[in-house]
């Protein structure tokens, strides 16, 4: 399994990386905005992307909305402190697959990666 992980911040990107050590994946790309994020699925083959929202030169929605417009399938969960109900279904609509509000607790998001990817195996 491989994932990748985008956000702004690098000490975010380790937390999220720790957290998907603990579902065995540990084959992690990063990237520091959504820009890089497009890019790098461009360019390779993931089963998993973890999204920030705020970032700079591309905001993560606009990201998800090119992945998702280049026909890419795989499963997207945004991690964000965007807590607002219509951010939610903004980002849902836009083709995430679930949603992470910061700051979780990491039971929280290694339990929403292995229901993204139980769904996705289905």
């Amino acid at each position: 399994m491989k994932a990748l992980v985008v956000d702004d911040s690098a000490v975010m990107r380790k937390v999220l990386i720790g957290a998907l050590s603990r579902t065995n994946i540990s084959d992690v790309d990063q990237a520091a905005d959504g820009l890089e994020a497009v890019s790098a699925v461009k360019k390779g083959q993931y089963d998993l992307i973890l999204m920030d929202w705020n970032m700079p030169n591309m905001l993560g929605i606009d990201a998800v909305r090119e992945i998702r417009a280049a026909g890419c399938k795989t499963p997207i969960i945004m991690v964000t402190t965007e807590a607002e109900r219509c951010r939610v279904i903004d980002a849902l609509k836009a083709g995430a697959n679930n949603y992470v509000i910061k700051p979780f607790e990491p039971t929280t998001i290694v339990a929403k990666i292995e229901e993204v990817l139980a769904k996705a195996a289905e």
